[in-house]
């Protein structure tokens, strides 16, 4: 009897464990089929701006690919520090797996992401991040390194006496920070030339603007930095208008095919190119690997390169300048006509 008592006990037990190890397969099954709820809030849907219609492109992307549904939902200008923060706050009404996110302040969306995790959502920062480390993932430039990276080319460019003055895009946020601090580290001892650092909250006109003023309050500046696409190509079109190419040399982070057109045309002598089509494809990737339970990275680094006059027509650059061939016409600048792009290889 007792060991029929037994063998009922373990049959039981046996049964159990299978039907555990079912539901979990099952649950994992579930998990990896049914359809992923994101949204992601870069800084802001600019589709003039060349850095962020291909990073999106590439979150979007893999998306597609990896069986998720994405939406992206951005305020109407990048320092819209409130109207990003209002669409945390529909985000977090919507209840998604994860909210991706490009910060626009530095300090401004700590507590509603907390707000967000506290929830059970999971975060995911893409090219800027917040004060507060509430995030599962980080994929981004190293923003220190190319700043540094583009202090070091300018370093060779200007004299020991030369004036040097830095168009920025936002001023508190991280990557405006980080790229101005590895900008003046890469300059050495030249750093004590900067006479000046103006932020143009990431508007074309307005860095075209305070570039055409720098001019006027510097008339021996021999030097002019931009921090983004916004304010290095802004910057450059004023140093065009006034013919000073040849007087003032103008370098830059992000690219465009107007930034490609303007180095053409001598204005540029420099732009450090970020892999903004990587950093949106890999940002989407972890973080679905990450939601369904699967081994993923917590911290990538996209990656840059420094593109100048010398380099700009080598298959390897021309991958990343045009990850897409999406040409359109900026004013007076004819759109230069590339036929053998392909897709950049994404690690």
């Amino acid at each position: 009897m007792k060991k029929h008592r037994k063998l009922l006990t373990f049959g039981v037990v046996i049964c159990l464990a299978a039907g555990l190890v079912a539901g979990i397969f099952y649950y994992k099954q579930t998990e990896e089929e049914r359809n992923l709820s994101l949204i992601y809030i870069p800084k802001v849907v600019d589709g003039t701006n060349d850095f962020w219609t291909s990073l999106i492109q590439g979150a979007e992307m893999a998306a597609k690919e990896y069986n998720a549904d994405i939406r992206v939902w951005a305020p109407e200008e990048e320092n819209d520090v409130d109207g990003q923060n209002k669409l945390i706050k529909r985000a977090i009404e919507e209840k998604p797996d994860a909210i991706l996110i490009s910060p626009s302040s530095f300090t401004e969306s700590d507590q509603l992401l907390k707000r967000a995790k506290e929830q059970g959502i999971h975060i995911a920062f893409i090219d800027s991040y917040t004060q507060e480390a509430v995030q599962d993932l980080t994929v981004a430039t190293d923003n220190l390194e190319a700043g540094q990276l583009l202090g070091r080319f300018a370093k060779e460019l200007v004299g020991e006496d030369d004036q040097i003055a830095i168009v920025s895009h936002v001023k508190g946020v991280s990557t405006a920070v980080e790229r101005e601090k590895g900008f003046r580290t890469g300059l050495g001892s030249l750093k004590e030339n900067i006479v000046d650092v103006v932020y143009c909250d990431s508007q074309y006109d307005k860095s075209y603007e305070l570039t055409k003023e720098l001019m006027k309050k510097y008339p021996d500046l021999k030097m002019i930095a931009g921090m983004n696409e916004y304010s290095s190509v802004g910057a450059a079109r004023a140093v065009k208008a006034a013919k000073a190419e040849n007087r003032i040399r103008v370098v830059g982070v992000d690219s465009s095919q107007e930034a490609v057109q303007l180095m053409e045309y001598g204005v540029f002598q420099g732009i450090v190119v970020q892999k903004a089509f990587k950093m949106g494809y890999v940002g989407v990737r972890e973080t679905i690997k990450m939601l369904r339970g699967e081994e993923y990275k917590k911290d990538v680094n996209s990656g840059c390169q420094l593109v100048t006059p010398d380099n700009m027509y080598t298959s390897e650059i021309e991958k990343l300048l045009f990850p897409f061939n999406t040409l359109k016409t900026h004013g007076d600048l004819t759109p230069v006509s590339y036929t053998h792009l392909t897709l950049p290889t994404i690690a």
